[in-house]
């Protein structure tokens, strides 16, 4: 059966820091009746989650806009949307800092996970593609230019960053390494998706993928990428691919915590029930 297009409403500019979350729910609104705010052709938005990063978001986002300014082609504009997950630090004043025309800043009062931030920050975003790169630079914003021509080789519905693509360029603790291979033959076994690297914080979308998959996305924080990619397979966009990156990572944030990767298995493991026993994503 053909589903009506859906989308998302657009909130404005303001900060939302004075927000209650629960009000901002987005699992809780209703597909059909919305609609993302749409600049048309040959404009990308990138979503920027911000966790506690009140030592770098200025810098970051001060490098994404120069990195975009310089990298994009004449032809492209662009916005970066810096969603900070919960006013805990001084991340939110100081991303505010940056003083750029293409930069606006959301936040709310609580921490609700990467997940809530990255469809928080899609439900805002005006680009034909949208994106999302993590703050903390451990991957290169180029690799988002790199990411946009793969997304026009291959018409491309995703193209999903990946420190294993043969051209990228990682260095990569040997721990995390085994660990992310463990779980992403668990992945292809679970979804069906023959993709390498699921888990790095750089994507791109087009935007009537994220219309679709959007209104329908539950996971707030450890398995959000997985949810995103698997139904937006499971609703028919099967051209996914990868494209390389750049990842220099950050040995001060190398501690791998037990307890994080067994909430990521079990998140993990409820896409898979919702998918394929309750049909929840099908709705």
């Amino acid at each position: 059966m053909k589903k009506n297009k859906q989308s998302l409403p657009f909130r404005g500019k303001q900060s939302l820091a004075s927000q209650s979350p629960g009000k901002q729910s987005l699992a809780s609104q209703s597909p059909g009746k919305q609609s993302l705010p749409f600049r048309g052709k040959n404009f990308l938005s990138v979503i920027v989650p911000a966790y506690m990063q009140e030592r770098t978001i200025k810098k970051d986002l001060e490098n994404i806009d120069k990195t975009l300014s310089g990298g994009l082609g004449n032809g492209y504009d662009y916005e970066i949307i810096c969603v900070v997950d919960g006013n805990l630090d001084k991340t939110q004043s100081e991303a505010k800092k940056v003083r750029s025309s293409k930069i606006k800043v959301f936040s709310y009062e609580s921490n609700m996970g990467k997940g809530y931030a990255v469809r928080f920050g899609m439900q805002n975003a005006k680009g034909n593609l949208i994106s999302f790169l993590d703050a903390g630079m451990d991957i290169s914003p180029k690799g988002i230019m790199m990411l946009m021509a793969h997304m026009d080789w291959y018409n491309a519905d995703i193209i999903v960053g990946s420190k294993r693509h043969p051209v990228s360029q990682v260095n990569y603790p040997p721990l995390r390494h085994i660990l992310s291979l463990g779980y992403h033959l668990g992945i292809k076994l679970l979804f069906g998706l023959s993709l390498t690297d699921t888990q790095s914080g750089i994507k791109i979308f087009k935007r009537g993928v994220v219309e679709k998959i959007l209104p329908r996305l539950l996971v707030k924080r450890y398995a959000m990428d997985i949810e995103m990619l698997a139904v937006a397979r499971h609703l028919g966009y099967k051209r996914i691919y990868e494209g390389p990156i750049e990842v220099r990572f950050d040995k001060t944030n190398s501690n791998i915590k037990w307890s994080t990767i067994f909430k990521m298995f079990w998140d993990t493991l409820a896409v898979f029930y919702r998918l394929n026993i309750l049909h929840y994503y099908d709705k």
